[in-house]
Parts: structure tokens; C-alpha cells; sequence
């Protein structure tokens, strides 16, 4: 890891950039495949399963009976983890459901506004070196507390065109409509078209590497919404001189065996936590089965030293990261100064880990700095907020003829009439209606 000692705030931005991935050299490749999907359908996902996922299949659905097999398949140690998790993110999501109310901005004027679920959604799990069944749960949850119509789930199959068995699992105990054997941006177009088989949905939800978040890109262009601009995996984490090393080492560690391409930053007010972590990360990384995705992406990662708790926070608005951690003894006060993060875990127990699986809070969040603008999935990223209003006579009476006059004021005739054909209406009744 790369240790770097109270840098001048003037090298802050250049020293929290994030490795940047050329995907313009995918486009082309991504643009046709979308193409060839939206034309042939079931056909042309069915021939990138075999091209990409060496996969023949017969058949995109996943069947009753193979959902059933692996709920049989799944211990039963898993399946109540699952089962509490999915409670536990049920009860955080529950609580954000919107309660809208009338408000009178004028006499005779009313307003509000409903919150409406978008009718079908699309979930996307990737495959890859380990089975995201969690995400299932962190997608399917709040889309089904929402109320989605449809929820219509796509995931790669192995080389015998079997679905990870935890995969459907969560796929059940979420409430997940339909599940189709398609990985990558196959998968993404068939969700963004529709074929003979995979429905057409109004927004898509879900992680992927390169190709993946390429074809999202491309098909929110046009032809349907996406949850958010995604890059690779990363954490941040304060820590000060009464941090555990011996934690701060498994959460850096845990999030660097994400991907080669995942970034982790501690910031730290003490020099000598710099060197208990990295001797930590050292004993540690050496016992992961996973090593070698972790050792490189700690080639992108830092350990940065400031002079102060507030240079520390004010470094980390900057970087504006996914996971931010803060392992300090004033947790409480530091969390009251953070500007830019995706999720924030306090104190020396509250580990990303629980955030990723069973606390409650939703795992999928904006990364590259994007928490700069954009909040991680929750129940609103389901809904649509619809406004109403309502008029009565004394209404146009009190706002007609500042609408006449904004109206002409902006050249805008027909507007104008719209509102006097109303005027004059009730100024003929003695405005009593």
C-alpha cells in the first residue's frame, strides 16, 4: 500500500483519484451486441450465453422445479442468514415509505404529490468468482416493499446452465416475479428491449464489470432508467489512535478482495496506526484464499497521514467514497461532518461486512465519487413521486392573474388563454361557483 505523510490540501484531488478505466474502447463491442439482442431476441442471448458463459441452453427461464431443487440444495444454516437478512433489510426499507399531505399554497390552491411504484423493474446479479445472492436480497426487497408489478431478475449461469443455487433462494424468499439465466449485456438488453421471453422493464438495477455498466449506460440513453453510474468497489477509513489495527486491517482486506480493480484509503491522525495496519494487512492478507485479488488492488490504495481529525474528514468529502468507516473515538461528532458518502459505519464494531449483508442498510451504492450527487438504492429509487392540484374558484381567483401575466410576460399565448377563458367564466357567475 502506498503510504503518503500530511500531504498539502492543494494535492488532495489528484491524490484521491480513482484508477481510470478506459471503456471507450468496449462501446463498440457493447453497442452491438445491444443490437443484435434487441433484433433477434431470445435467439442472440441465448448465442452470447455460449459465446460468453460457455452455456447451451434450451431455455432462458428458470423453472418452479429448479427454484425448488435449490432451496433443497441450500443449508439450512444459509437459508435462515438469508431469511434474517432479508427481515432486517424489510424493516430498514419499511421505514423510509413516503406519506405525503395536502398543502393549500393559496386559498382554493391545493397541492400533493403520491408516490407511485414503477410497474417493472430490472435486477441484475453478476456471476463471476462468487455468487452476489446478497445483492438479490439488497434489489428484490425494497422493490417488492414498493410495490413493483413485475420483478424481473437476470443472472449468468454456469457451464451446465444451472443458477447458483443461494442465487434463486434469494430470489424467493425476496419475492423476486421472474428469473432468467443471461448474464452480461446480453442480459442488460434483453431487460432493456424485451425478447419473446425476458420483459421489457422501465429501470435496472444491479452491479457489473466494465461491459456491464457499459451497456447500462448505453441503454439509459434511450430506452429505460438505470439506478446509478457505477465503477469499482471502494472504502474509506478514519481511524485514530485508538483504532484496533487488527479491524482496521480485516475491513481494508475485506473490501480489496471485491476485485483486482477495488480501491481501499485509510486516512489516520497517527503515524504509528500507519505501521501496526500495515503489518496487520501483511499477517492477515497471507491467510485469504483470495490473495492475490487483494494484493492487487492494494497497488491502488493508500495510507494517508493528516494532521488533525477535521483535515481527515475534510480529505474524505473529497474523496466522497462508497463505504466510509470511521473507527474513532468521537465516531459520533465526525459523523455530523460527513458531506459525501455512500454509507457510513461507526465505531469499531459497526464492520462494512455488516452493511453488506444483514444490518438492514442497502449495499448497492454510488462509487467514483458519484456519492457526490447520488444517494445509494432505497425505497424512493422504486417509486415515482406524481403531483396533483386542485383548483376552485377562489384558486383562480388568487393565482389567475399572476399566471396571465407570467404567462405573456414569456410570449406564451396559449397559456395565457387557458387561465383567462377561466377568469372570465367566473367573473361572469360573480366568481360563486
Amino acid at each position: 500500500m502506498n503510504i503518503i505523510i500530511y500531504p498539502e490540501r492543494k494535492t488532495w484531488a489528484k491524490l484521491v483519484e480513482r484508477p481510470r478505466l478506459d471503456v471507450s474502447r468496449l462501446n463498440d463491442t457493447v453497442a452491438e451486441i445491444l443490437a443484435d439482442v434487441r433484433q433477434r431476441g431470445d435467439k442472440a442471448v441465448m448465442e452470447c450465453e455460449e459465446r460468453f458463459d460457455h452455456a447451451v441452453l434450451d431455455r432462458l427461464e428458470v423453472t418452479a422445479e429448479e427454484i425448488d431443487e435449490a432451496w433443497r440444495t441450500v443449508g439450512n444454516d444459509l437459508k435462515e442468514a438469508i431469511i434474517m437478512a432479508h427481515d432486517n433489510i424489510r424493516t430498514f426499507h419499511e421505514s423510509q415509505r413516503f406519506e405525503g399531505r395536502k398543502v393549500e399554497t393559496r386559498p382554493g390552491v391545493t397541492c400533493w404529490q403520491k408516490s407511485v411504484a414503477i410497474e417493472s423493474v430490472g435486477l441484475y446479479i453478476p456471476g463471476g468468482t462468487a455468487p452476489l445472492f446478497s445483492t438479490v436480497l439488497m434489489l428484490a426487497t425494497p422493490a417488492r416493499i414498493a410495490g413493483c408489478r413485475d420483478i424481473v431478475l437476470c443472472t449468468p449461469p454456469d457451464r451446465n446452465g444451472h443458477v447458483h443455487p443461494a442465487i434463486l433462494a434469494a430470489a424467493r424468499v425476496a419475492g423476486v416475479s421472474r428469473i432468467f439465466k443471461a448474464g452480461g449485456v446480453q442480459a442488460i438488453g434483453a431487460m432493456a428491449y424485451g425478447t419473446e421471453t425476458v420483459p421489457k422493464v422501465f429501470k435496472i438495477f444491479g452491479p457489473g464489470n466494465q461491459y456491464v455498466m457499459a451497456a447500462k449506460q448505453q441503454v439509459s440513453l434511450h430506452d429505460v432508467a438505470i439506478d446509478m453510474p457505477a465503477g469499482p468497489s471502494e472504502v474509506c477509513m478514519i481511524a485514530d489512535d485508538t483504532a484496533d489495527a487488527t479491524f482496521v486491517a480485516a475491513d481494508l482486506l475485506s473490501q480489496a478482495e471485491h476485485g483486482t480493480d477495488s480501491q481501499v484509503i485509510m486516512i489516520t491522525t497517527s503515524e504509528r496506526m500507519v505501521e501496526l495496519v500495515t503489518a496487520e494487512v501483511e499477517r492477515q492478507l497471507n491467510e485469504l484464499p483470495r490473495k492475490k485479488i487483494a494484493v492487487k488492488a492494494l497497488e491502488n490504495s493508500k495510507l494517508i497521514v493528516v494532521a488533525n481529525k477535521q483535515e481527515a474528514m475534510d480529505l474524505s468529502n473529497v474523496y466522497a467514497p462508497e463505504h466510509l468507516i470511521l473507527q474513532t473515538d468521537d465516531y459520533e461528532a465526525l459523523a455530523e461532518k460527513v458531506v459525501n458518502a455512500g454509507s457510513v459505519f461507526l465505531g469499531r464494531y459497526a464492520c462494512e461486512s455488516a452493511g453488506d449483508y444483514a444490518s438492514g442498510t442497502n449495499h448497492t451504492l454510488p462509487t467514483h465519487g458519484y456519492a457526490t450527487a447520488y444517494s445509494g438504492v432505497n425505497l424512493d429509487s422504486y417509486c415515482r413521486k406524481i403531483t396533483f392540484q386542485h383548483l376552485t374558484p377562489e384558486g383562480v381567483r388568487n393565482i389567475g392573474p399572476a399566471v396571465e401575466r407570467m404567462a405573456a410576460a414569456e410570449s406564451l399565448d396559449a397559456h395565457k388563454n387557458a387561465m383567462t377563458v377561466r377568469v372570465n367564466s367566473l367573473k361572469q357567475t360573480n366568481w360563486k361557483l
